[in-house]
This record gives structure tokens, C-alpha cells and sequence, in this order.
């Protein structure tokens, strides 16, 4: 049974504060659009959008529906193409592989380097992939907790633990 890590509603403010001080300090670069990563990016997105004054779109690869997903990348590649600038909000980036699919996809749609960026809320250090923003980081070499987020609370209990099932390779 994988422990649980319960993210209070206070902890996920504080995440949002600390990714929006990062992108503040970073004055090289700043986003045209946030990008919520469905389902677990999308809360975050939307606050960020408001601690930022940055608008916010989305995406939705966890759906599987195209329309939603494939087709938006492209359309987002080709906004990318013209100048603007995209941040893509995720809740965790844990092993990598939402990130890796969507740069991947972003690349084959045409976006230029550059233009696009990440955000989470937690990071793995030791992630595939990596990430410009974070509110705070974990190394899983150590921290297998299973965190879940105020919005996943609200699932019966039994979905928590299935969905924690899935990804075994997380947990230990």
C-alpha cells in the first residue's frame, strides 16, 4: 500500500507563489499563454493565472480525445511558430513522461525551440525530463510518497489507490 502525501490547500498556494517568483525572476523569458495539462494541470494553470495576470488555455492529453490533445498541440505549435511564447503547467513531473509526449509533439508540430517552457508544482529531481519552474522539488530516490492534490481528494478513496496503482514504478 503506497502512503499517501495529502496536499493542503496552504502547500498548493505556496507552490503557486514560489512558481510565480520564479518566472518573475526570470527576465529573459515570459509567456504569452499558460498551458493546463489535464486533469492535474489545470488548477494549477488557472491559479497561476491569477497570481501572474498571464491568460490561461489548455490542453488535455489524459482525456485521449484528439481534439483535445494532438490537434491543440498543433494549433499551439503554430501560435509558437508566429512569436508567442508557452508555458505548460503541470501538477508533478514525476518520471517525465507527460513532459517528454509533449515536447516531443510540440517538436514534430513545428514549435521552435524556445518557446516552450514547464512548470510544476512538485519536480523530481531525478525526472527523464526537466523543468524550468517549480514550486518545489523531491528526489524519489527517497520520497515515494503518493501526492495527492486538493482537487484529487475529492475522489472516492478506492480511485486514489487505483490510480496510485498504475504507476508502481513511483512508489518504490
Amino acid at each position: 500500500m503506497p502512503e499517501f502525501a495529502p496536499v493542503s490547500h496552504e502547500q498548493f498556494v505556496a507552490d503557486v507563489l514560489s512558481l510565480t517568483e520564479a518566472m518573475k525572476s526570470d527576465r529573459d523569458w515570459r509567456p504569452s499563454f499558460l498551458i493546463g495539462v489535464g486533469r492535474g494541470g489545470l488548477v494549477p494553470a488557472v491559479y497561476l493565472s491569477h497570481a501572474t495576470g498571464i491568460p490561461t488555455l489548455s490542453c488535455d492529453l489524459s482525456s485521449q480525445v484528439k481534439d483535445f490533445a494532438d490537434d491543440v498541440l498543433v494549433r499551439l505549435a503554430a501560435r509558437a511558430g508566429f512569436g508567442e511564447t508557452l508555458l505548460f503547467v503541470d501538477d508533478i513531473n514525476d518520471s517525465g513522461r507527460t513532459i517528454g509526449i509533449l515536447r516531443s509533439r510540440l517538436s514534430a508540430a513545428g514549435a521552435p525551440a524556445g518557446s516552450v517552457r514547464f512548470a510544476t508544482l512538485i519536480d523530481n529531481s531525478l525526472s527523464a525530463e526537466i523543468v524550468e519552474y517549480r514550486g518545489r522539488s523531491i528526489d524519489r530516490t527517497s520520497d515515494k510518497r503518493w501526492f495527492v492534490f486538493p482537487w484529487e481528494a475529492l475522489a472516492p478513496p478506492e480511485t486514489i489507490v487505483e490510480d496510485a496503482a498504475e504507476m508502481p514504478e513511483r512508489l518504490g
